[in-house]
């Protein structure tokens, strides 16, 4: 389990730099403890590797100061779990994740958050999908894949985002680089 704690807390770090995360900024992640011990998603939740994948995710985000967004399943609409702190005046939604009804991520993030709440949606700067969750409706426009180099937490495939601000004016237009 150490192991698995190690591969999300280096696989978030990746991120939080690849991204330029910032202070305040928000990472969603989902993930499938399945998909981690090595089986199908959805057919073997285990609240304990969801717990140790959690804590290594929340010490780099820590650092960083950035807000770790918790997908639900699919049962919940893939709704998220948040800080209310970073949830700020966004409508909120009345339910408490279960290992069965949630995933067992969103329920580890419920246990160790200091004041979780649960949203419909967030609109994240970055993102992890840890075992093929599907976390793109809850990053900003324009999603961008980003291939890291810690691309597995147990054997369950870490897939990568971050958004960036459309391009928009034609092929006139100039871009700030350090935007793109």
């Amino acid at each position: 389990m150490e192991k698995i704690k190690a591969q999300a807390y280096a696989a978030a770090k990746e991120i939080i730099e690849r991204a330029g995360l910032k202070a305040g900024n928000v990472l969603v992640v989902g993930c499938s403890t399945s998909e981690v011990i090595g089986d199908t998603i959805g057919t073997n939740s285990s609240p304990e590797t969801a717990e140790y994948i959690y804590k290594g995710i929340a010490e780099a985000a820590k650092e960083a100061g950035v807000f770790v967004a918790a997908q639900c399943c699919e049962h919940l609409n893939r709704a998220i779990i948040i800080e209310a702190e970073a949830a700020g005046d966004a409508d909120r939604v009345n339910v408490l994740p279960q290992p069965k009804a949630g995933g067992s991520f969103a329920t580890a993030a419920y246990k160790y958050m200091n004041n979780p709440v649960a949203l419909e949606e967030v609109k994240a700067a970055a993102g992890l999908d840890i075992g093929f969750t599907m976390i793109g409706m809850h990053i900003k426009k324009v999603a961008v894949p980003v291939r890291i180099n810690n691309n597995l937490i147990g054997k369950a495939t870490v897939l990568a985002a971050r958004s960036r601000p459309k391009f928009i004016g034609g092929e006139r237009a100039v871009y700030d680089k350090n935007l793109i």
